[in-house]
């Protein structure tokens, strides 16, 4: 059981990255960093609301993930 919530971990520690690198749109190496674009922030849209919420259920899976990876481990 374990080594199957190891790989569910993996597999959505990787989505969840991927997820939130997409979210940077046009920011640039130096948004992604913290630095400032100087844009001003409007409300999400079409994908971009949809990225959204997928990043919001793909932490979600992962935190009862990880916490049953601990109850399991002891």
């Amino acid at each position: 059981m374990q080594v199957y919530l190891d790989i569910a971990l993996i597999i959505i520690s990787i989505a969840l990255i991927a997820s939130v690198v997409l979210q940077s749109k046009g920011a640039g190496l130096g948004g992604l960093g913290g630095g400032d674009t100087g844009s001003i922030h409007t409300a999400r849209r079409g994908v971009e609301k949809t990225l959204f919420h997928i990043t919001i259920g793909l932490s979600v899976i992962f935190f009862i993930l990880a916490m049953a990876r601990v109850m399991i481990t002891g």
